[in-house]
């Protein structure tokens, strides 16, 4: 009796991994056939059918029957992710509240951005929970599942307890058990930047990238994410990256963590809007609004120009420790980074990793985030799903 109990409940485990194997390579790839599940998977046709047929029963996945057509027979079905099942993303800032319901694939199903001011941790909760709602009412098909935070500081990875959001003065939160609390279904949290390299990692930049570093610059500073044999670094408890507070100038200005001349005290999405003169850019605002002011100026450097020269200065000597340490394959850029690099010289980009130890530095590509300004909802939605991917039965059959 033991035994066959011992083989029944391994057997479970080893069904739970392979439907949650298959609804992760849809998720992945935003759909995929029947026969690119078997090659990936090293399972027979036969099993991959159950498979995805358990998966559409319980709401999952739906099959069309439009794939091209590859050598003999009938062309294998396309396993699509079905956009019903969402989850919400979250995303706190300064002067915005970022929200969006996400389905699998990491499609936005619907965004919306809630004007704030420095909001508290009670001002977020309202406004999210009250966006969620509008937002599922106006598209009633869509069932909420999870959700997912992105947030402008440390949060300890177990339990999305936000320890120190230090531009927003959140101390000591338990952001996701409250927000969880309000909306009725789990909530997960991980610090923004965290999020934004897993989205460059899954469905951007970074898709196929084994080893990359990922800096993202938003209205808080600037976060870095850390991917090492294709596998996302945390540390110990969630904090390892912190690049914005990289000290890259011992006698420069304070920083809003305590410490002098930390990487964004020096280069600031602040200094950029200031420089061309806006308030609260958006990203693709302000790369438009730096690129049209940098024509003006023409071919003598102007007041935007220089500006833009010396924050890449700065951004060099962080990227240059980053590249000797872990001598990554890409290092993203995203938010106002992005951005700043968008109208760097040419000049100006060989000179980045020009003090950098060669033999690092020689393969090393910089690019820009590919997911634009949707990077840290998709990465806050990737949060929501993993729990979810990883036992789909547990969700109830429809």
């Amino acid at each position: 009796m033991v035994q066959t109990r011992s083989v029944t409940m391994d057997a479970g485990k080893v069904r739970q991994r392979n439907l949650s194997a298959v609804l992760e390579l849809v998720h992945r790839q935003r759909g995929v056939t029947r026969s690119e599940l078997t090659r990936a998977l090293g399972l027979n046709r036969s099993t991959i059918g159950d498979l995805v047929s358990v998966l559409a029963a319980h709401g999952w996945v739906q099959e069309h029957d439009d794939a091209p057509r590859a050598g003999v027979g009938r062309p294998s079905p396309r396993v699509l992710p079905r956009e019903a099942r969402v989850v919400a993303a979250i995303n706190p800032e300064l002067d915005v509240i970022d929200v969006a319901l996400v389905s699998l694939g990491g499609a936005l199903l619907a965004r919306r951005r809630v004007p704030a001011s420095v909001p508290s941790v009670d001002e977020t909760l309202s406004a999210t929970t009250a966006t969620v709602r509008e937002l599922l009412a106006e598209h009633p098909e869509a069932e909420l599942l999870g959700a997912g935070v992105a947030v402008p500081g440390l949060v300890r990875s177990e339990d999305g307890q936000v320890r120190l959001a230090p531009h927003l003065d959140w101390h000591e939160e338990p952001l996701a058990a409250r927000l969880a609390a309000a909306l009725g279904v789990p909530v997960a949290a991980a610090n923004d930047a965290h999020l934004g390299c897993r989205a460059e990692l899954s469905f951007g930049a970074g898709s196929g990238v084994r080893s990359l570093v990922y800096l993202n610059g938003g209205p808080s500073g600037i976060g870095g994410g850390i991917v090492i044999d294709g596998r996302p670094v945390g540390g110990a408890a969630g904090y390892a990256g912190e690049i914005g507070h990289l000290s890259v100038d011992a006698s420069g200005p304070a920083c809003a963590c305590g410490a002098h001349g930390c990487l964004e005290s020096l280069v600031s999405r602040e200094a950029l809007a200031a420089a061309v003169g806006i308030e609260h850019p958006d990203d693709d605002e302000l790369e438009k609004a730096l690129a049209a002011a940098i024509a003006r100026e023409g071919a003598a450097p102007g007041p935007v120009a220089r500006e833009v020269a010396r924050q890449v200065r700065w951004l060099a000597v962080a990227l240059r420790g980053v590249v000797n340490l872990l001598n990554p394959e890409l290092v993203i850029l995203g938010g106002h980074l992005a951005a700043l690099w968008s109208v760097t010289t040419a000049a100006q980009r060989d000179a980045v990793l020009a003090q950098a130890l060669p033999v690092s530095a020689r393969d090393v590509r910089i690019e820009v985030a590919a997911l634009g300004s949707q990077r840290l909802l998709i990465g806050a939605a990737e949060l929501a799903w993993d729990a979810l991917v990883e036992d789909p039965l547990a969700v109830g059959a429809h």
